[in-house]
């Protein structure tokens, strides 16, 4: 493939200045009230070097700057999808129907549909053809304004075909601007010839494959789905047993149809994110707390999948845990590639407000994935990401469905087509 859409990162030297802009900078627990007025933001070697009001901007910014007058509109971070499955094989367009019909998920599952459905599709592509696969829902993201995404594995359930499916999200990088963060998912679903041998899966091909994924350096952490119709807190404490002997961070798919304690053992490990959470209870919103561990709302899944049992969004409040929002694009359960309507959903189905919304879409998601101090909030010295919107007010990315008002995306300091 190509590197037509491959973005530079700016490092050519020369200073430039988006002037003449709203900023909503994220920075610290700053919020939406905070909006910089006449602001600027000076990029060099695609790091930002000054983001504030025009008056306070050095001097010695602005002599030879290329300057950008954005008119008055409103630049935010650029958005970061930190939960995906998006690269995969083949849909599951008929699982849909099924559940149209009244299947619950966990009945689709152990019809033998649900993950399993998507590892022969996903396995009969090489990696070029999983990047290709990939690409449209990867362009619909970056259209609005996302440069950022975690990317997992987890639909090969082989040794082979989960490091190729990272190996294909690498491969990302170098066809379009955007930044992937890789997770290791192998602990996703026991596939049909393991069956009812969790145990024996985790050893042939779970941690065999996080050892080999972390030597060819394809790993950037360790994700697993712990329940019921998956993997026990105690089968996981094994995975993330492993990815601590390697110096791989952890997170955690927990609590999304039942409670088994899996995001407070995930806490203990000290985990990145714990995502779903739709049954957590309190003392596990305390444990992660106490962790830093993020709660990654996950609005499609719930949507998609008829749930009625709501994430305890006020009890993470009240625990101080911090909240983070994505798509968890996936072929199944949430086949959505917007960020802008999963911040809808987030405020419409959970309740979040416009601040919670925005800031799960780029600080805490930065936070859940363990990059903040490199992007996430508009900051001196972090990359120069971000998105400049043709919008009022930042609530209008929230309040609209189906719009996209993105004006331009800036990706490591110079403006990139999608």
């Amino acid at each position: 493939m190509g590197e037509d859409n491959k973005s530079s990162s700016g490092g050519d030297g020369v200073v430039r200045i988006w002037r003449n802009a709203r900023l909503l900078t994220l920075a610290g627990d700053s919020g939406v009230s905070a909006i910089v007025e006449d602001g600027a933001i000076a990029v060099q070697d695609g790091r930002i070097v000054f983001a504030g009001p025009w008056q306070d901007l050095p001097l010695s910014l602005s002599g030879d700057a290329d300057v950008i007058d954005v008119e008055d509109r409103v630049i935010t971070p650029a958005f970061i999808d930190c939960h995906t499955h998006i690269i995969y094989g083949g849909d599951r367009a008929m699982e849909f129907e099924m559940r149209l019909d009244g299947a619950t998920y966990e009945e689709v599952a152990r019809a033998g549909g649900g993950i399993v459905s998507s590892i022969k599709a996903t396995n009969a592509l090489s990696v070029d053809g999983l990047v290709k696969a990939a690409l449209p829902r990867v362009d619909t993201l970056l259209s609005e304004g996302t440069s950022t995404l975690e990317i997992k594995s987890g639909y090969g359930l082989s040794i082979e075909g989960e490091l190729n499916m990272l190996r294909a999200a690498r491969a990302l990088e170098k066809v379009r601007p955007v930044r992937v963060l890789t997770t290791f998912l192998g602990a996703h679903a026991t596939p049909v010839e393991y069956k009812g041998r969790n145990g024996d899966y985790i050893t042939d091909i779970v941690l065999p494959a996080m050892e080999k994924g972390h030597a060819e350096g394809l790993i950037d952490a360790v994700d697993g789905f712990c329940e019921g119709i998956a993997f026990s807190v105690d089968e996981m404490r094994i995975v993330f047993d492993k990815a601590k002997e390697l110096g791989l961070p952890i997170k955690l798919h927990a609590e999304q149809l039942s409670n088994l304690g899996g995001a407070k053992m995930a806490a203990s490990y000290g985990a990145l994110s714990a995502d779903h959470l739709e049954y957590l209870d309190a003392e596990s919103a305390a444990a992660m707390a106490a962790a830093g561990t993020v709660a990654v709302i996950l609005p499609g899944a719930f949507y998609a999948i008829s749930e009625t049992q709501k994430p305890p969004i006020q009890a993470l409040r009240d625990a101080g845990v911090r909240i983070a929002v994505a798509t968890d694009c996936n072929p199944g359960t949430s086949p959505l590639t917007s960020l802008l309507l999963t911040m809808n959903m987030s405020a419409t189905l959970f309740r979040l407000t416009v601040e919670e919304c925005l800031a799960g879409a780029t600080r805490e998601a930065a936070r859940a994935l363990g990059i903040l101090p490199e992007t996430g909030t508009l900051e001196a010295g972090k990359s120069a990401d971000f998105a400049i919107w043709n919008i009022e007010r930042p609530a209008e990315l929230v309040y609209r469905m189906g719009f996209n008002p993105l004006h331009a995306r800036i990706f490591r300091g110079q403006q990139v087509s999608v």
